[in-house]
């Protein structure tokens, strides 16, 4: 059983991140029995390898159901691995094809099996034939699917992006693309719960979108902005609607924010994968989102189109509730002191809400300004009613909001009812607004 050992330990180098706990974690879980003295390469550097190799443990998960998702059975396979129990690590990673048929990663390990069995590997996928950057693709998925068995979201925090939800989103996603996850949170009386995640593909090129055709994901606020069927996908695009699978969530990119910034570019969606595997490596797509067919169709149940916000960051910022809440506070009592100064008719008070850098979209500060005193000096009275308000921060950024309420607009001769974004700036300490227009 010591030369199994040895012939599986050829395995590590392809599968463990450069430094780290993360690289001790592959490490372990990969190695089917280091032996005292034997060396390994980690990050390019030659180490001892350990002479006893605990057992892989267990994080909490939400469901029952994660029991039996393809992180789980892909670290048992690689915890009968560890115990030097090839024939267990054989019978669990073909309970995994018996789940996911198409799933190649669990075909790939399960070939390695049986070669270590009879000859020494040098790598994870020690095949013949096969194009190195297919073989690369799936050994990197294999890093990021065990570190997402191991790093769950902390239980007491929540990402510091979703400020306020208001009662009609049920839902808001937050991707993470540094881990290759979607996250799922439920809202529940204001508060946020997290109920679910899955494992994502993201650009081939990585991140920070800027133009049309890089391969990259963005990174901002958005929201989903409409459903597509499988049928619709075929009708529209044909045989290219294979790469989409079950269907699609096109989302809101560009956004504002994106077009201040010179981004363009457009058709960024969350979408499944073609029927002939079960998910693609973690960065493969031309920008989009991708999911398994499966977990696409069990996401779709929670969308609401036009409400459900989709954070795309780059490693999530988890923070105590207390935190948001103090946020929360801050930029809900800017939004009602900016009501209250547009009823009082003080025009000259409402306007110094706005950043210098203000734009609607059509008109700069200076016309808004202009309009705004015009449209006042003819008013004797103003009504605004705002509610069903949310408030959600942007990625990476400690000064920049996006706030979507509706309006309730009335005066002594004009009245009308709106949805409304903004976004808001902090500016010299004080949250200013950037932008202003319809959501």
């Amino acid at each position: 059983m010591a030369d199994k050992a040895r012939t599986v330990q050829g395995l590590i180098a392809a599968w463990v991140p450069s430094r780290g706990r993360m690289a001790r974690v592959a490490l372990l879980t990969l190695a089917a029995g280091a032996v005292c003295g034997a060396v390994i390469v980690v990050g390019g550097r030659s180490e001892p390898a350990v002479s006893a190799i605990p057992a892989v443990s267990a994080p909490t998960v939400s469901s029952g159901s994660e029991q039996n998702g393809p992180e789980a059975l892909l670290v048992r396979t690689m915890r009968e691995i560890n115990a030097n129990r090839l024939d267990g690590a054989l019978a669990e990673v073909d309970r995994i094809i018996g789940a996911y048929p198409n799933f190649r990663l669990a075909h790939l390990i399960k070939g390695d099996i049986l070669l270590a069995r009879t000859r020494p590997l040098t790598t994870l996928g020690d095949v013949n034939g096969v194009p190195l950057d297919q073989i690369e693709d799936l050994r990197e998925e294999a890093r990021v699917r065990i570190a997402r068995h191991e790093r769950r979201p902390p239980p007491t925090h929540v990402p510091r992006y979703l400020v306020q939800l208001n009662a009609e989103q049920q839902h808001a996603f937050v991707v993470d693309t540094s881990s290759s996850t979607l996250y799922v949170f439920r809202n529940e009386d204001g508060g946020l719960r997290y109920v679910d995640d899955f494992y994502v593909s993201i650009g081939k090129n990585g991140i920070n979108k800027f133009r049309e055709g890089d391969n990259r994901t963005p990174l901002g606020v958005y929201h989903v902005t409409k459903r597509m069927s499988r049928e619709q996908l075929v009708s529209e695009y044909g045989k290219q609607s294979e790469l989409y699978g079950v269907g699609a969530l096109p989302i809101d990119y560009p956004n504002i924010w994106d077009r201040r910034e010179g981004r363009n570019g457009h058709g960024i969606w969350l979408h499944g994968v073609p029927f002939d595997t079960y998910s693609r490596p973690p960065r493969s797509s031309n920008g989009c989102v991708a999911l398994t067919n499966e977990d696409f169709q069990t996401l779709t149940g929670r969308v609401q189109i036009g409400l459900t916000p989709v954070v795309i960051t780059h490693g999530v910022d988890w923070v105590a509730p207390e935190a948001v809440a103090a946020v929360r506070r801050e930029l809900t009592d800017q939004l009602e002191r900016w009501r209250r100064d547009w009823e009082s008719l003080e025009t000259e008070r409402y306007l110094q809400h706005y950043a210098a850098a203000f734009s609607s979209g059509r008109s700069s500060l200076e016309e808004w300004s202009a309009h705004k005193r015009r449209v006042n000096s003819r008013k004797k009275w103003v009504k605004v009613k705002l509610d069903k308000v949310s408030i959600v921060l942007y990625p990476g950024r400690d000064d920049l909001a996006v706030i979507t309420f509706s309006q309730d607009y009335k005066s002594s001769n004009f009245k009308n009812r709106l949805r409304k974004r903004q976004y808001w700036m902090k500016d010299g300490g004080s949250w200013r607004i950037l932008y202003e227009g319809s959501a």
